[in-house]
């Protein structure tokens, strides 16, 4: 699809308000077609997802950082699942601003939240992709990997070891390296979408 290339090169908020506007104005078949494709998945997305609790470690580690810390969600998930997902659980109400797919790019998202705000020692993205990881690079900012597979273990660590480091800063660039190999170790060399 053409139309659908030529938007994602040029558009930096990926979301239903940007994709809709782009319809309005264009009246392109293709793109309305990914616009009706995208209203479903995410109708469906709101029917399907509910009742699935955050990791062990999770609230923990929020009210930890509660008081010493800013937080933001960073995320490309639409900001409407974002807010319910997270008031559904009640950690919502730790967050600065909840940032979806509408407000940018998550490079965008820690640029405007917290560059120039802090110095790059003390922003800390926590993620669990290798886009998360890309989005913190992009801002200078340190890193902590949610490992695929040992998701428990991570926020456990995240809470005994990290938020201490982080907040007497001495999260250097030799621990996090530690981290990011480890990571690095356990994403896949290639995707497979066969089920």
């Amino acid at each position: 699809m053409p139309s659908l290339d030529a938007w994602l090169q040029e558009e930096n908020k990926l979301g239903l308000p940007a994709l809709q506007a782009k319809v309005q104005a264009s009246k392109d078949a293709d793109l309305t077609r990914v616009l009706a494709w995208s209203v479903e998945v995410d109708s469906r997305i709101k029917d399907m997802v509910y009742g699935i609790p955050p990791f062990p470690g999770v609230h923990e580690s929020l009210e930890k950082l509660r008081d010493q810390a800013d937080m933001i969600v960073v995320s490309q998930t639409p900001v409407e699942a974002l807010r319910r997902e997270w008031a559904e659980h009640g950690i919502d109400g730790d967050m600065r601003f909840i940032a979806g797919q509408e407000a940018g790019s998550k490079a965008d998202h820690i640029r405007l939240g917290a560059v120039g705000k802090y110095p790059s020692s003390r922003i800390l993205m926590v993620g669990d992709a290798l886009g998360d990881f890309k989005a913190a690079q992009a801002n200078e900012a340190l890193f902590y990997p949610i490992i695929p597979g040992q998701e428990e273990a991570s926020w456990q660590r995240f809470h005994q070891e990290a938020i201490g480091k982080f907040l007497a800063g001495t999260y250097d660039s030799a621990y996090q390296s530690g981290l990011i190999a480890e990571f690095d170790r356990a994403l896949p060399e290639r995707f497979s979408f066969k089920l």
